[in-house]
């Protein structure tokens, strides 16, 4: 039997692919993802699979080529682009004698390397878990040793398999209960945004599009950037003030990649959810990437499977410092809303035409008037100035004196939660609304 190795940075990788079908990209981004997993690549090999071996996937003549070439190359580590059954992996270990992992396998890998946040971490994990569960049956001799032969626990027993699954089974019992809190918890966060009335944009794009550079030029933030795949996995919002609108959020999400692991995408529905419940999708789209128009595809794949489809978006073609003549613009469709942004998120070329589109995007009719209410409407009064709504404020006997700055659909929704006061605000600000010169 073989006992797996725990070395395992020296890789071997290994693409399939459909006869004629060959895709010297698609091995370049896989070599890419390798990398950000700390592997060292030494060599790559393209095999043609007519049909899937049920034991190896590739043929048994290839495998033998496999394993000549992790002897010459000294691989440790062989990748193969594409998932494999665990028999498949588990033959494949045991003929190469050396760990193999699947294109699964390595993004779950990735994944756990970048994860920061708790929520991050525990998404992870539970993908690993549902991964590892089809797997206990590896080529590890003691998994199938009964445990017994001492006092007490003579007799059939439970074998160590079966140790193994049932503990693994308490443990994602317990990372569901976890996420569960804790998507609760990410649940009254966004519905103090909803009652805010705060216009929500989400930036989501395929892996290394520069998603993160863009969302820290915009919002001055510091979130992790560089350029490697899956350099951002948690979740990170803003609040972007300065607008024609007023303030909206704006929430950075994990990149996206082709054959994303369905165990992945169901664990991380929660951190998702920024993309699935935004009002605007800001979809960053690499500008110097000659697959960007596949790449768009497979974005939109995946905004599919999170039940993200039909959310609204804005193309926002980066890093056009890259590419000749790259200029900075805005292409508007036929009712005169931004369709396509071109912008250079390092250099700043077009971002102030971006954050423009973007407020006349979520413009409307502004309230602009000064607005009576007594002393003991301080919850109000709070909520204004969470909205970004107060441009000066004057106190006297009777109460304050606000000048307000609002869309006026969210000052309406805001007034009708407040009862009979709000309605006294209704009455004032409808006598007044879009005069934009009535300050005093």
């Amino acid at each position: 039997m073989f006992e797996r190795s725990r070395r395992g940075e020296t890789a071997l990788l290994i693409q399939p692919h459909p006869p004629g079908q060959f895709d010297q990209e698609i091995l370049d981004e896989f070599a890419e993802l390798a990398r950000s997993a700390g592997a060292q690549v030494v060599a790559t090999l393209p095999a043609r699979v007519e049909r899937a071996n049920p034991a190896l996937l590739i043929g048994s003549g290839k495998a033998d080529e496999v394993k000549s070439m992790c002897a010459a190359t000294g691989a440790d580590l062989v990748l193969i682009n594409h998932t494999l059954s665990p028999v498949q992996e588990r033959n494949l270990e045991r003929l190469l004698e050396r760990r193999v992992v699947d294109r699964t396998g390595l993004i779950l890998d990735i994944f756990a390397l970048r994860a920061q946040s708790h929520e991050g971490k525990l998404q992870v994990e539970l993908a690993q878990l549902r991964h590892m569960a089809t797997r206990l049956v590896r080529g590890w001799t003691h998994l199938e040793r009964q445990r017994g032969g001492s006092i007490g626990l003579r007799g059939p027993g439970e074998t160590q398999l079966e140790t193994d699954r049932r503990l693994l089974a308490k443990r994602v019992d317990m990372l569901q209960r976890r996420l569960e809190k804790v998507a609760a918890q990410r649940q009254q966060m966004r519905r103090a945004r909803v009652r805010n009335e705060i216009p929500r944009v989400a930036l989501v794009g395929y892996t290394n599009a520069g998603k993160s550079t863009l969302f820290n030029a915009l919002t001055g933030a510091e979130a992790y950037a560089a350029n490697q795949l899956f350099a951002t996995l948690d979740p990170t919002v803003r609040r972007l003030d300065g607008l024609r609108c007023g303030p909206i959020t704006l929430a950075d999400t994990v990149g996206f990649v082709r054959d994303l692991p369905h165990d992945l995408v169901a664990a991380f529905r929660s951190t998702l959810s920024e993309a699935r419940e935004a009002d605007l999708l800001l979809h960053v789209v690499d500008a110097a990437d000659p697959q960007r128009d596949l790449r768009i595809e497979q974005v939109n794949q995946v905004l599919s499977e999170i039940d993200a489809a039909d959310i609204p978006q804005l193309l926002v073609y980066n890093k056009i410092d890259l590419i000749e003549d790259g200029q900075p613009r805005i292409d508007l469709d036929e009712s005169a809303q931004a369709r396509r942004a071109f912008v250079s998120a390092r250099s700043g070329a077009g971002l102030d035409q971006l954050l423009d589109a973007l407020g006349r995007r979520f413009s409307e009719v502004q309230v602009n008037a000064w607005l009576q209410i007594p002393n003991s409407a301080g919850r109000l009064r709070a909520r204004l100035y969470n909205l970004g709504a107060v441009r000066d404020e004057r106190h006297d006997e009777q109460g304050w004196r606000l000048q307000l700055d609002l869309p006026q659909r969210q000052a309406m929704q805001l007034f009708s939660q407040e009862g009979a006061l709000g309605q006294s605000c209704i009455d004032q600000l409808e006598l007044r609304a879009a005069a934009v010169d009535d300050w005093g």
